[in-house]
């Protein structure tokens, strides 16, 4: 990454192009797998339940749905439900979606994240939701945190959970697996790859803007927000082999062999809004 950069001017037209790209392959992709969510599958991961709670008649905001799987994930548990992202492509295929299974009530938006209090109109929600791979596309934690608690109702909450930024340090090119870049760095990321829904599939755009945000760093940004943060779980675990090494245990999850170090790959965060 070298030294310090500035973020691009056209940071938030390039993720769009690129995520607009990922739609179509995204779409047909195992990792979605949209027939058997169709079906009644399920695609939020087993913790999120547990640590969210009872979602029914409560209405619920996920901010960067993309597919809006997720978002309708929650609505089958009894939540109103609002997706938001910048990809028209990406909530088409949520709003197909939506029609397909039956769930009438779900409202999904156009629009950058950092513009959700103007589009939505100042509506606030029980819950604001945020999951997997989302932050990495954000230049701006302390500006996210703010949008965040201005779309919370009092007594409200924020839930968030996201691959751990150490993990974007791991370096599997060799052998084994070292450390590489800093955790503190805030440097923009240029990449130019493909996309974990089908590592083999060409993309018509594959350049994207990212940044690391450590946990210190989201957790103090909700705090200056006026959030309270009611917990911060690192797990030893992720749900897929992110990088060689990993093996999988009975539960279904993803760490490292018994008697290796080991470092947190996942973890899930809930913050209050109070009255």
């Amino acid at each position: 990454m070298g030294s310090k950069s500035v973020t691009p001017a056209n940071w938030l037209e390039v993720n769009r192009t690129n995520w607009d790209a990922r739609v179509p392959v995204h779409a047909k992709s195992k990792v979605y797998d949209i027939p058997a969510f169709v079906a009644g599958a399920d695609t939020l991961r087993d913790y999120e339940p547990d640590e969210v709670g009872d979602v029914r008649g409560k209405t619920l905001l996920h901010l960067q749905c993309h597919l809006g799987l997720d978002t309708l994930s929650w609505a089958r548990r009894g939540a109103t439900v609002t997706g938001l992202d910048f990809s028209q492509p990406a909530l088409d295929v949520a709003v197909s979606v939506a029609a397909r299974i039956g769930v009438e009530s779900a409202r999904f938006v156009l629009a950058d994240v950092y513009d959700a209090v103007t589009v939505l109109a100042g509506k606030t929600f029980d819950l604001v939701y945020v999951s997997i791979g989302s932050l990495q596309f954000l230049p701006d934690i302390g500006r996210w945190a703010q949008v965040v608690a201005a779309l919370v109702v009092p007594g409200g909450f924020c839930y968030l959970t996201e691959p751990h930024p150490l993990v974007k340090l791991i370096d599997d090119a060799g052998t084994t697996l070292t450390l590489s870049g800093g955790y503190f760095t805030q440097d923009a990321i240029m990449l130019d790859e493909g996309t974990y829904g089908d590592p083999e599939a060409e993309l018509e755009a594959t350049a994207s803007v990212e940044w690391l945000h450590h946990t210190a760093e989201v957790v103090s940004a909700l705090g200056a927000a006026g959030m309270c943060v009611e917990f911060l779980h690192e797990h030893d675990w992720i749900w897929y082999p992110i990088f060689p090494g990993l093996t999988r245990r009975n539960d279904g999850r993803w760490r490292f062999p018994e008697g290796q170090p080991s470092i947190p790959l996942l973890y899930s965060l809930r913050a209050a809004k109070h009255r």
